[in-house]
């Protein structure tokens, strides 16, 4: 007999005060007094955020009786024992203004929440069903409100919701439950099939996207990667839930859905000619997400089999589940016919320049990258392009040799391609992937031998020889100045007309005369820098002159002799040879 589902219920109960009211209804509690905890992370976003310090009121009761809640730890609360057989149910208010894909915010246009942020997790009771009651909140303007969500509609349930509709929705589990964002409003809604499947895209926030130049563009992406891995697709429904804001830009990937924010002008507009850079990047943006509805929702790093809500899920194969799904996303743009060859192999180059103008390569392994994302990557200072490489960027690389290293010297038998329709195949709601998996699939697929490959890319911190693995594919990695004026080795910030150092990279000449990360520079040989001039200044000089330079750290007047670089050798060129080649064409189609 199925157990009585637990029963929840969200409004936005005060949209001037930001608040969100939830009430958790758990049947059967727990004899010796029931806990509950709220996750103190999101999956697909690596950093703990602890979402219970925005619980801002919580109480409990039974039959109408207060029930004595006591705290645990910062996430954990337990309740005192209630009579056999009574319900509990717990009564909270959130504080929702984070304006984030990863997190909930309402306001007086909106609401919009990521389940982990709202929804309390009843200990001991993750694998029972769920109800959602969404409510609309009071007031006439919210009248024309609909809601957006790829939530199971509870049919047959009294209450239940129709879709875009308020009321009674269902989730099969926890972890179900914290996988569909909800977002109400007057959204813009628009939609399109895709592979027998129908895909929404709702968008909040004020824009003059053209809905039919959208969707036409997402049904090419997302039938392209549904083809790849096979038909039919995972999901019966998929939603883009998109927020357009003046300025901004992030995505987070769910099971049947992905969140995205960004600037409205990304967006496509009535009349527009071809592939503007911004909405370029969205359509990638948009690729990458609905790539990881197959890598890393259902092809999973064994180390979220399952979930630990609680803690770090430390796992060495970022690299592959985010760097594989940036390989692919704007690969995509290209197969599906978006953008031009020559297009997709200038954004390689770019994250070839990424990658090579951060010294954090030589010192960290992808694989090390990957564990210490917890810790590195999503807390980044002053310092991190010296001791970081990315997962996403190097990854987005070495996905890219493995490709051509497979391609190559399989005379085109096997690809990456291959190889992630057979993880598909194997790991797809299945068991997660360990350490070793994917290369021991990819040896057992092409027959080579791949332990130095993955020893080098994944596990050493040498650049990979791009060039080398592009030759057989008559095409030209060239590697030149990005401008002829001598280098400072440093990241700039503006901050009006100061100029502060942001970063200095290890063993430039910045860093050898002493300069330090936040120093103020004010002058080069006595005359004043500013954002404006800093580069006309250089460009009068050449590689080894010796300037002199006042800075502020802190409060504190610094004279510093500085002898300049040669200019950095920072900008990569992929280069189409005229020149008949099969393995390209096949690879490049």
């Amino acid at each position: 007999m199925q157990p009585a589902p637990i029963r929840y219920s969200i409004v936005p109960s005060d949209r001037a005060a930001h608040l969100l009211a939830v009430r958790c209804t758990l049947p059967g509690p727990v004899a010796d007094g029931q806990r509950f905890a709220l996750p103190a992370w999101i999956p697909g976003s690596y950093l703990i955020r602890d979402f219970a310090r925005h619980i801002v009121a919580i109480r409990a009761e039974s039959g109408g009786q207060p029930v004595a809640l006591r705290k645990l730890d910062k996430h954990t609360w337990q309740a005192a024992p209630v009579a056999g057989g009574d319900e509990l149910c717990v009564s909270y208010e959130v504080y929702a203004r984070d304006l984030s894909v990863r997190g909930a915010h309402v306001d007086q246009s909106h609401a919009f929440f990521n389940g982990s942020n709202v929804f309390l997790r009843a200990v001991g009771h993750e694998d029972r069903p769920c109800l959602v009651d969404i409510r609309r909140p009071a007031g006439h303007a919210s009248s024309g409100w609909r809601v957006a969500t790829t939530l199971p509609l509870a049919k047959g349930e009294p209450g239940a919701a129709r879709r875009h509709g308020f009321g009674l929705h269902r989730a099969g589990n926890y972890d179900e439950l914290i996988d569909h964002p909800v977002e109400m409003g007057g959204f813009a809604l628009a939609a399109f099939s895709a592979c027998g499947v129908t895909h929404e895209v709702a968008i909040s926030g004020r824009h003059d996207c053209d809905l039919e130049r959208l969707t036409a563009d997402l049904q090419r992406i997302c039938e392209w990667q549904i083809r790849l891995f096979g038909e039919p697709a995972p999901m019966p429904y998929y939603l883009f839930l998109v927020t357009a804001v003046g300025d901004g830009y992030g995505g987070l990937e769910h099971r049947s859905s992905t969140a995205l924010l960004c600037a409205r002008d990304s967006l496509p507009w009535p009349g527009m000619r071809g592939l503007p850079e911004a909405y370029r990047g969205f359509l990638g943006l948009c690729s990458h997400e609905y790539f990881h509805t197959w890598n890393v929702k259902r092809i999973k790093p064994a180390a979220f089999v399952p979930y630990n809500l609680d803690a770090e899920n430390y796992t060495t194969l970022l690299w592959a589940f985010e760097g594989f799904t940036s390989y692919y996303d704007d690969l995509t743009l290209l197969r599906c016919g978006l953008i031009r060859r020559q297009e997709w192999l200038d954004i390689i180059g770019r994250t070839i320049d990424k990658v090579c103008n951060e010294p954090g390569r030589l010192r960290q392994t992808l694989a090390e990258s990957s564990f210490d994302a917890w810790t590195k990557y999503y807390r980044p200072d002053e310092n991190t392009p010296n001791a970081v490489v990315s997962y996403y960027a190097k990854g987005a690389l070495v996905a890219l040799a493995l490709d051509l290293k497979l391609r190559a010297e399989t005379a085109g038998r096997v690809t990456l391609d291959h190889l992630m329709r057979a993880l598909w195949q194997r790991h797809g709601d299945a068991a997660g992937v360990d350490d070793d998996d994917i290369r021991l699939l990819a040896e057992q697929l092409s027959g080579l031998d791949l332990r130095a490959f993955f020893s080098d890319a994944v596990h050493g911190t040498s650049d990979v020889d791009l060039a080398r693995l592009l030759r057989p594919f008559a095409i030209r990695l060239r590697r030149q100045p990005a401008a002829r004026t001598p280098s400072l080795a440093v990241k700039t910030a503006g901050e009006g007309s100061e100029l502060r150092l942001a970063t200095v990279y290890d063993g430039g000449p910045a860093q050898a005369a002493g300069l330090a990360a936040g120093d103020l520079l004010l002058a080069i040989d006595g005359l004043r820098v500013t954002p404006a001039n800093l580069e006309r200044l250089l460009a009068r000089h050449r590689a080894g002159d010796v300037l002199r330079l006042h800075v502020f750290r802190r409060d504190e007047l610094m004279e510093l002799s500085l002898r300049l670089g040669e200019p950095a050798r920072d900008r990569h060129h992929l280069q189409l040879l005229r020149q008949p080649n099969r393995l390209r064409e096949e690879w490049l189609q």
